[in-house]
């Protein structure tokens, strides 16, 4: 197959364009910067130089493509009112040009890598992919991006027979994260954070490697028109943490940051930040994660397309094992 990328240089967006060209498909990957995809280059992707605001590069890209998987956004929490407009052009507009370059090229099958996040706070339910976000409340500008994108997808199977699959992965994490999960494993393990942010905030996590193959599975087969999630542990913060001590051998207790210090330092967050390695608007942040799960399963990937995550404990171990944690 002859397959267009977006978001290729990114964390998921790499594990699948090497999957992909490991099984022998061609891969055009739109990059920002040719001179920084080097892996992709390596791996024999076709570069296509532009960024999601570049209509004329998504649709060099797209032209006489079997398939597209979009997966390119801006992920970050935290962000202050001035990030807002590029996060917005880059993970609704950019959504829509692309998406909208399929239609035009009429491309047999576009793949949109959306999140379990567009289903917002599940207030500690383990949801399907029949939850609604009530399209108000969002915890951080992310969430509402995200959710607004995961709408026009929507729109455009509904009204214009988009030949679309949507993914959602949850909270993916493996060698090389730099989320916060990643930060937080690799300070908490180190004994460099004596007191957890949001011990019970609550995730769906999922191995990088698995939300791949769920991608590459969603574009083999999954159904046109139909969300299928990416999950693979149902978890809060303190258990993981609690878990990657024990996979360390450390024995470490997990100790909660209260959430009225983290509601004191806000206002002057954006001059401290970089002191504590918290983002700058700390007000987004606590609202994004006190007291709120994102909580999904899994279960109609498993039946329809054969997905099959691996367990947390042993990614956590190998994850820790490949950035140096622990050793074999």
């Amino acid at each position: 197959m002859k397959i267009f990328i977006t978001g290729a240089t990114g964390f998921i967006g790499g594990h699948i364009a090497r999957k992909l060209r490991e099984r022998g498909d061609e891969v055009l990957a739109l990059v920002r910067s040719p001179e920084k995809a080097a892996t992709l280059g390596n791996l024999g992707c076709e570069l296509i130089t532009g960024t999601l605001a570049d209509e004329a590069a998504i649709k060099r890209g797209v032209e006489g493509c079997d398939a597209v998987i979009h997966g390119a956004a801006i992920y970050e929490i935290g962000v202050p009112q001035s990030r807002h407009e590029a996060m917005y052009d880059a993970n609704v507009l950019g959504t829509e040009r692309v998406l909208r370059a399929v239609l035009e090229a009429g491309t047999p099958r576009v793949v949109y890598v959306s999140s379990v996040v567009v289903f917002g706070n599940t207030h500690g339910k383990v949801v399907d992919e029949t939850y609604e976000h009530p399209g108000t409340g969002f915890g951080s500008y992310y969430e509402e991006t995200k959710y607004e994108a995961h709408q026009i997808a929507t729109r455009l199977i509904e009204d214009e027979h988009l030949p679309c699959v949507l993914m959602q992965p949850g909270g993916v994490y493996g060698p090389d994260d730099h989320s916060e999960l990643g930060n937080l494993v690799g300070r908490y393990v180190s004994g460099k954070l004596p007191l957890i942010p949001f011990p019970d905030f609550g995730m769906t996590l999922v191995h990088v490697e698995d939300v791949a193959d769920g991608v590459i599975l969603g574009l083999e087969s999954g159904e046109i028109g139909e969300a299928y999630i990416l999950g693979g542990a149902i978890t809060t913060n303190r258990e993981t943490l609690q878990m990657a001590a024990r996979v360390a051998g450390k024995h470490r207790s997990v100790r909660a940051m209260p959430a009225g210090v983290l509601k004191a330092i806000a206002p002057i967050a954006p001059m401290i930040a970089p002191m504590i390695g918290f983002p700058p608007n700390m007000h987004e942040v606590i609202r994004a994660a006190n007291g709120v799960t994102f909580w999904a399963k899994h279960d109609k990937a498993i039946e329809q397309l054969g997905y099959s995550p691996r367990g947390l404990e042993s990614t956590l171990r190998d994850t820790m094992l490949a950035e140096g944690h622990i050793e074999a």
